[in-house]
């Protein structure tokens, strides 16, 4: 009888330092060994570029292999025996440590690094010797312009390619190169380049050093001061995963958060510097009139002036926004079916078709328009662009409710002949036309969802609270509809969410995550 041999294994069992771990062909050594909870010490490499072993921080020895080797490269194989913590790794990893450290000027008092600088930990857990050099230091360039977003310190720069190759494979212009040789060797632009691209600050990101520093971030804050809260960035819709940088109510930064669905490691430029209208035109206050007012006052203006016009539902026009929450739409268009409105829009920012560029940019700069849509269908609403209440608004359109603070496309003459109610967190567009105005928190300030252009449902977390008389969107809309008679049970943005979630059949199966709490940044999250 012939045997059938068995089907070959995705998987590999290799033993590194005395432990056994099962990991899939094509593993390399050094992310089997972070499976166990040993980090190889590494500087060149990144999980998301390509491998090049060129710091030989990671050199570790293999059974019946003469020489160490680089674990980054080193490919797992079945029955491998890999030892890290033995004296002869051991020692070349402190050796590599040392001549890394050979000419760097060690100014981490004044390095915008510091505190997240991978230089700086792998010196504390693997050398923590004095320094053994007696001769000057080879000086460098400092604080080289590359580019519009970025300075270059040629001093701190250890040579590892992490930012070439980013400018490469992630953005896909070749800006950035080494010149010289030996000890004199540095990082520079290539000829006719400077580091300008839509993704060039990515390369700040994986700097394992000071070397290459943000203009917009520079010198403005220490690292461990900074707390990190997880959310999605509202830049576009792609919904790249990020971590915001705050400090006492303001965000500093915001950098890319690892998702392979979405972003991988990476986020654009323009989207990292979103985080600067958190503070613009802030409303945070409630008006009647334009005239500061309470929000009970507020509400019950806005409920008065609305009770007259809903006796005809026609007259009545809500407007959801691309730009909002999943929640916040949610509520506000269960608000319109409840009324039974006579007009629904959908409102954001027109297309940017020349910002699609196949990567993680996208031609809708609006982070919800999917997700919106799916909610308006769900409900049974047929939800126009906004554009069609400024080309052909209804004839017996007598009343707005708006949620955000864009409406593309809309003449001013027109607003101002309705009653304008406005849910927002800035006092610009329909809000400076508006009757009653009630303040509404940012994106960074509520936990709730958006749905990117993929159809992921994404999970944002408040990294800190709204200024003023500011709250939730969503609760605003409640507090709407309690004036108007309508009866909106809801308290927390996960009721919102079960409600929404049990109304939109593709998202039935999702469940709400628990609230993220801020995590103190130093040596944590993914920078470096």
């Amino acid at each position: 009888m012939t045997q059938v041999a068995p089907p070959p294994s995705d998987t590999v069992t290799l033993t590194i330092d005395g432990k056994q771990v099962t990991v899939p062909k094509g593993t390399n050594v050094l992310e089997a060994a972070r499976l166990l909870g040993n980090d190889i010490s590494a500087f060149c490499y990144h999980p998301g570029l390509k491998i090049v072993a060129q710091c030989r921080q990671c050199l570790v020895s293999i059974e019946k292999n003469p020489k160490l080797q680089p674990s980054c490269q080193q490919v797992v194989a079945e029955g491998m025996v890999v030892h890290t913590t033995d004296p002869q790794s051991t020692l070349a990893r402190k050796q590599q440590l040392e001549f890394t450290l050979l000419n760097h000027p060690i100014d981490c008092p004044i390095c915008d690094k510091a505190g997240e600088c991978t230089l700086q930990r792998l010196y504390f857990d693997h050398d923590n010797a004095d320094s053994r050099v007696d001769v000057p230091k080879v000086h460098k360039a400092k604080a080289v312009d590359l580019g519009p977003n970025i300075v270059l310190d040629q001093e701190r720069c250890i040579l590892c390619s992490r930012c070439i190759r980013t400018c490469d494979e992630v953005a896909g212009q070749h800006q950035l190169e080494f010149a010289n040789r030996g000890d004199h060797e540095v990082l520079t632009t290539a000829p006719g380049e400077q580091l300008d691209n839509p993704y060039s600050l990515n390369t700040v990101d994986v700097c394992p050093v000071g070397a290459l520093t943000s203009k917009d971030f520079r010198f403005t804050m220490r690292a461990w001061e900074l707390e990190a809260t997880p959310s999605i960035c509202n830049g576009c819709g792609t919904g790249c995963n990020i971590e915001i940088h705050h400090k006492q109510g303001r965000a500093w930064r915001l950098v890319p958060r690892h998702n392979p669905d979405v972003n991988s490691y990476w986020m654009c430029d323009e989207g990292r510097f979103t985080y600067h209208e958190l503070r613009e035109e802030r409303l945070a206050a409630a008006t009647v009139e334009g005239l500061p007012a309470g929000w009970d006052r507020a509400v019950a203006t806005a409920a008065k002036r609305l009770g007259v016009h809903l006796k005809d539902p026609s007259a009545v026009g809500v407007v959801l926004s691309a730009l909002h929450s999943n929640e916040d739409n949610f509520a506000l268009a269960k608000l319109a079916k409840e009324w039974k409105v006579g007009a629904v829009y959908i409102a954001g920012k027109p297309p940017v078709p020349a910002r699609a560029d196949g990567r993680l940019r996208v031609a809708d700069v609006n982070p919800n328009t999917t997700g919106v849509k799916a909610i308006a269908e769900a409900l049974g609403l047929d939800a126009k662009p906004a554009l069609d209440l400024g080309t052909n608004p209804p004839a017996t359109l007598r009343a707005l409710v708006v949620l955000g603070d864009v409406l593309a496309g809309v003449d001013t003459g027109k607003l101002k002949e309705l009653e304008v109610i406005s849910i927002s967190a800035h006092e610009r567009g329909p809000v400076q036309h508006a009757k009653v105005a009630l303040p509404a928190a940012a994106w960074a300030e509520v936990a709730g969802t958006t749905t990117n252009i993929k159809g992921f449902v994404q999970r944002m977390h408040a990294a800190f609270p709204p200024p003023g008389q500011a709250i939730p969107a969503w609760e605003a809309v409640v507090r709407l509809a309690h004036a108007t008679g309508v009866k909106l049970a809801w308290t927390h943005p996960r009721e919102v969410f079960k409600d929404m979630t049990a109304a939109v059949p593709a998202w039935k199966e999702l469940t709400w995550t628990r609230e993220a709490r801020p995590l103190q940044l130093r040596f944590a999250g993914s920078r470096g």
